[in-house]
């Protein structure tokens, strides 16, 4: 079973009751959706691969501390080692290691890598599992793999499970974007990260978008910019 869709043309728009929510919560994001009236928030995902669980988390792992365009170029060379298709579990463990670093992957990652696939051959983590999680729980059950922290995570809960209320508090772009728009004159620290944000909830997910979309306009610059932090 497949968690993310198939790359389709036109992803939906954001929801006219999330868009509300956060213009009237906050008069800095009500700018920003002012400013985008035909906004996707999933835009940035044409064009990539049908991901199931374990796809996905190939594609956070080969993201991390790096932008999205620099990740595609990885799966995509991956996806060459193993006949033009994501592996599965099973086909990663049983590929020569060398296969992953020829795809540009270190030996850290090919080792959280192998980690994972580990827990999916063997049923730990299944799509059916994961989807049915609680954010938290998901959460936990991946940050015990090494190599997998909390900003994976998230971006798992993101891209795989679509969840509406996710907050990247460890994605240094996103704390740059909210330092110029919330006129910081400091990377704003975690708590000032939580004040802000909170005011967002139950739509942290769109938000965050939102920023992204102000920082990066353009799919294709916004792809080249988009940089991940941590694990």
């Amino acid at each position: 079973m497949a968690i993310a869709a198939k790359p389709r043309r036109h992803a939906p728009l954001a929801d006219r009751e999330a868009r509300e929510f956060l213009r009237n919560a906050d008069p800095v994001l009500g700018e920003l959706i002012d400013a985008y009236p035909g906004f996707r928030p999933r835009a940035w995902m044409d064009g990539l691969p049908k991901l199931d669980a374990f796809g996905t988390l190939i594609f956070q792992v080969a993201g991390q501390q790096l932008s999205v365009a620099a990740t595609r170029a990885i799966v995509a060379h991956l996806r060459e080692q193993f006949g033009g298709h994501m592996p599965s579990a099973a086909e990663l463990l049983a590929a020569d290691p060398q296969v992953l670093r020829a795809s540009g992957f270190s030996h850290r990652k090919g080792e959280t890598l192998r980690a994972l696939a580990d827990r999916f051959a063997d049923g730990r983590l299944s799509d059916r599992a994961l989807s049915s999680m609680t954010d938290q729980e998901v959460e936990v059950a991946l940050t015990e793999v090494p190599g997998i922290g909390p900003w994976s995570a998230h971006g798992f809960l993101l891209v795989a499970l679509n969840r509406p209320d996710v907050f990247l508090n460890g994605d240094i772009a996103l704390r740059r974007v909210i330092q110029r728009l919330y006129r910081f004159d400091h990377v704003p620290t975690e708590a000032e990260l939580v004040s802000i944000s909170d005011r967002w909830r139950p739509y942290r997910s769109l938000a965050v978008s939102y920023l992204f979309a102000s920082e990066f306009q353009g799919a294709s610059s916004k792809d080249e910019a988009k940089g991940g932090q941590g694990t």
